[in-house]
């Protein structure tokens, strides 16, 4: 038998071997109050449940975005494809200036908005939130989705995009 040696609950160590797990990446977004709101999310799960159809993610307590998000009526999620490779950090920044800008996008009439290039898309209303650490889970309940199997979707591996090899 192997001895365990070398464990650790070094900060840094948990999160390198948390990278080391490829995990779902998606844009959650709506319009709120009128304005495109967006928020990229690497913990992305499908298949928390088939009956009803519910996914997760996990967002930060420090998001400023999430909190504007989570007060839309119905939310879009994107799965990101890889067309969407070299726009996700813009979507992802700081600044809510300009994240949108270049990246083509559908509005559905409950105000959910989708990226186009996406192999999946789901309109969604918030089922549950759950506190856990300094993130909290939240867990949507998919109303609607549309797939398009002819894009390949990213995934968020050691802390970087990877394209998923067809």
């Amino acid at each position: 038998m192997t001895a365990l040696k070398g464990f650790t609950s070094d900060h840094t160590e948990v999160k390198r071997a948390f990278a080391g797990f490829p995990s779902g990446v998606a844009a959650v977004s709506a319009r709120v109050h009128g304005e495109p709101t967006v928020i990229i999310v690497s913990s992305f799960t499908v298949g928390v449940s088939l009956n009803p159809p519910m996914v997760s993610f996990a967002v930060q307590h420090t998001s400023t975005t999430w909190p504007v998000l989570s007060r839309a009526d119905t939310i879009g999620v994107s799965v990101l494809g890889e067309e969407h490779s070299d726009k996700t950090r813009q979507l992802a920044s700081p600044s809510k200036e300009g994240r949108f800008a270049g990246v083509e996008t559908v509005q559905a009439e409950s105000g959910a908005i989708f990226l186009e290039g996406a192999p999946v898309w789901l309109e969604c209303t918030i089922e549950h939130r759950y506190p856990a650490g300094d993130h909290d889970i939240i867990v949507l309940r998919v109303l609607t989705m549309l797939t398009d199997d002819d894009h390949n979707p990213l995934v968020w591996h050691r802390q970087a995009l990877k394209m998923l090899d067809s």
